[in-house]
């Protein structure tokens, strides 16, 4: 069944960001297109230097003036493109509508501050609550996230919680005013595998319950197969795979995306020999290939991946893929080479 138009509160269209260093331009984001449905979760995945945050904080608005830049594209969020919303426009669409997780609680949030008011300025600033009862949300929105004493934890500092009840702190400020898209970027990357486990718990039970929809950002294959709907693989500021997470894990397309799900070590399977890798590394993005940006590691390279960079193809069950294996012209190739 096609999903409606109307179903997408979140749209990105052919978007480029783009930094402005003296040694030149780097292309962060560079034509990057996905959307995500209402009450769903998007997953991004990708090594670092893929452009997955970048993505995030163009969406936000959050990039550095005169450092980064959005060059081209469109950000539809219900209807509207954020790219056209002035500095006013936009603050007052972050954390009413929009909100977002960072990685690192620890330096995300204000040390001199403490926990309760920290959330109970956001709901002071964004829903005009007065100040007791913006208090009263804040300990509403501890209790909410599974903190214990949350009157006594909201009185505390930063500096006085573990780094999973931080994170949780992070994620009561990111929902206290009931936005109807999070981002959520690497927001277990900092904690012990038991604490993920709670983490990425609460936010499908919030989600569950607040109706909220998800874009999350990780390189944790684990978290994609267990969180999302959806799933756009990245590589060097494009989309190389986007399709539904069971596609993704049982029928991959893309020569990087069965590259990183062969490189995750399986606890079932007795291994013998070398473990699985993706050789070569990551281009400077200030020297990409001329063709493909994964060409130079890829096992199935030709000529044609080397000189000529491929548009995202929609296979045949409606999933998209950039790569010429999946073109009339990869079989040209072949044809070609057996000619000679």
């Amino acid at each position: 069944m096609t999903t409606a138009k109307s179903d997408k509160i979140l749209e990105v269209k052919g978007l480029k960001t783009s930094f402005f260093t003296d040694s030149g331009e780097v292309k962060a984001v560079d034509g990057v297109d996905f959307s995500i449905e209402k009450g769903k979760t998007l997953g991004i995945v990708g090594e670092s230097g893929s452009g997955k945050s970048i993505t995030s904080l163009s969406i936000m608005r959050l990039l550095q003036d005169g450092v980064g830049k959005i060059v081209g594209g469109e950000i539809i969020f219900k209807g509207e493109n954020l790219i056209d919303k002035t500095k006013k426009e936009m603050r007052n669409l972050r954390g009413n509508n929009i909100s977002m997780i960072f990685q690192e609680p620890m330096t995300s949030l204000n040390p001199t501050l403490t926990c309760g008011e920290q959330i109970a300025e956001s709901v002071r600033i964004h829903q005009k609550l007065g100040k007791n009862a913006a208090w009263v949300k804040a300990v509403d929105m501890l209790r909410l996230v599974g903190i214990p004493s949350p009157e006594k934890r909201a009185k505390q500092y930063p500096f006085e919680l573990s780094g999973g009840m931080r994170q949780r702190v992070m994620i009561a400020i990111a929902l206290a005013c009931n936005p109807e898209l999070l981002i959520a970027d690497e927001p277990t990357t900092a904690l012990d595998v038991t604490i993920q486990a709670q983490i990425l718990d609460l936010m499908k039970n919030l989600q569950e319950e607040l109706g909220t929809s998800l874009m999350l950002i990780t390189h944790d294959l684990g978290v994609v197969a267990e969180m999302c709907d959806k799933v756009a693989v990245m590589y060097c500021g494009k989309v190389v795979e986007y399709a539904d997470v069971k596609t993704i894990f049982s029928d991959p397309k893309h020569p990087y995306t069965v590259g990183l799900l062969n490189s995750v070590p399986k606890h079932d399977e007795d291994v013998e020999g070398e473990l699985s890798v993706i050789h070569g590394s990551v281009p400077s993005p200030f020297n990409l290939p001329t063709g493909c940006r994964f060409a130079p590691r890829c096992p199935h390279a030709k000529d044609i991946c080397r000189n000529n960079l491929p548009d995202l193809i929609e296979a045949e069950d409606g999933d998209q893929v950039r790569c010429w294996i999946y073109s009339d012209k990869w079989e040209d190739e072949e044809v070609a080479a057996s000619h000679e």
